[in-house]
């Protein structure tokens, strides 16, 4: 069964002319795709992890999946993945979207790799890999560098040897198991190479339990809880983090991407930041106007995955309790079982201003996306 035979009857309502641009897709990263690009000796690491059994985003000394606690039970959903760029943007013309930047799968779960000579490596071969295999003019797929938290100075030098290739338009963060979180002071070059070869930097939110803050969900029984939980809390720590040690004002013209926790935690977020802010502004001298103006000028937030309200004309008014109509954007998650239809975001009662907005004309800015080469039907 391939992906594509779940998209069958299920035709995208886009009004004619929108562009639809996916800023959260991923494609199969697995060991023996980077193990050609990776340098010796750890190829060698990279071939041998590859003749063992994989989990889903839980290959050992690869893609290290935290505590694993759940005990198995038949069924479930299956695990998809997208293995070349013919066959994604085959499945992105079926969903109607027109431009897909593209997020690992796999090495989400990077940032949990503790040898930085092996992480260096690694991360040099994905973007070797991500470079060769997956970026071609005109085809509407798009590339984010992956960072390199072990190691900022590698990440830098990264940054600086392929910010100008053609087709990459962001730095993915990893973010699962991240240790220190986003807004330590060890990562200010990162954000400043970031902010110089003017690429967005994006978070993702993936499943992961550890005993470092914000992932120490050991107490949990089962993934209803930490599935509740994890997503929207790794995001508001790292967003937490970024702010206390003033990321957008020390650097302010860079752009920050939150994926895969959702719209309903920011007003959450904004409202509490500018009432500390308010009452304990020494705590952040750096600030020359409140927290959620920081927001508004330099973040923005992913909609999957969608929260379907009971009532949907809520979905607009979390909107605007975060005055996110510039700077809300489209996510699907595809090709993951837990993928959002964009027509989870078309059918809601919003204005077509708002829909274009929020399903490609703010990512497009954001990322400076050339003009549309091709439309999907």
């Amino acid at each position: 069964m391939s992906n594509s035979s779940l998209l069958t009857g299920r035709r995208t309502s886009k009004p004619p002319g929108m562009r639809i641009v996916d800023v959260d897709t991923h494609i199969s990263d697995p060991p023996a795709a980077l193990a050609p690009y990776c340098e010796m000796p750890w190829r060698r690491s990279l071939e041998q992890i590859a003749k063992g059994r994989h989990g889903y985003v839980d290959i050992p000394g690869y893609a290290p999946g935290g505590l694993k606690q759940n005990p198995p039970i038949p069924g479930g959903h299956r695990r998809l993945h997208v293995p070349n760029k013919t066959e994604m943007r085959e499945e992105l013309d079926l969903l109607g979207i027109d431009d897909a930047i593209l997020l690992p799968d796999n090495l989400l779960q990077f940032a949990s790799l503790s040898n930085p000579d092996y992480a260096n490596a690694l991360a040099r071969a994905y973007n070797r890999w991500l470079i060769a295999e997956w970026m071609e003019t005109g085809n509407g797929l798009h590339g984010a560098l992956l960072a390199i938290p072990q190691d900022p100075e590698e990440s830098v030098r990264e940054i600086e040897r392929f910010a100008s290739t053609p087709g990459i338009r962001a730095l993915f963060l990893p973010t699962a198991g991240v240790y220190p979180l986003w807004g330590h002071r060890k990562y200010f070059p990162i954000m400043r190479a970031a902010e110089e070869a003017d690429l967005s930097v994006i978070l993702h939110s993936v499943g992961h339990v550890g005993t470092a803050f914000p992932h120490q969900q050991e107490q949990f029984e089962n993934d209803f809880a930490r599935w509740v939980i994890n997503h929207t809390f790794g995001m508001q720590a790292n967003l937490a983090s970024l702010m206390h040690t003033g990321i957008p004002a020390r650097f302010p013209k860079i752009k920050i991407v939150f994926t895969e926790a959702g719209i309903a935690w920011v007003p959450l977020m904004m409202l509490r930041m500018d009432r500390r802010y308010k009452e304990a502004r020494r705590d952040v001298p750096f600030f020359d106007m409140l927290p959620s103006e920081y927001m508004k000028r330099n973040m923005y937030f992913g909609t999957q995955p969608f929260e379907e309200p009971s009532v949907p004309e809520h979905y607009a008014e979390m909107v605007q309790h975060y005055f996110g109509e510039e700077n809300t954007i489209f996510c699907s998650d595809w090709p993951h079982h837990d993928f959002d239809h964009p027509n989870s975001i078309l059918d809601l009662p919003l204005s077509v201003g708002l829909k274009r907005k929020i399903m490609g004309q703010n990512a497009a800015k954001l990322f400076k996306l050339p003009a549309l080469q091709r439309q999907t039907a």
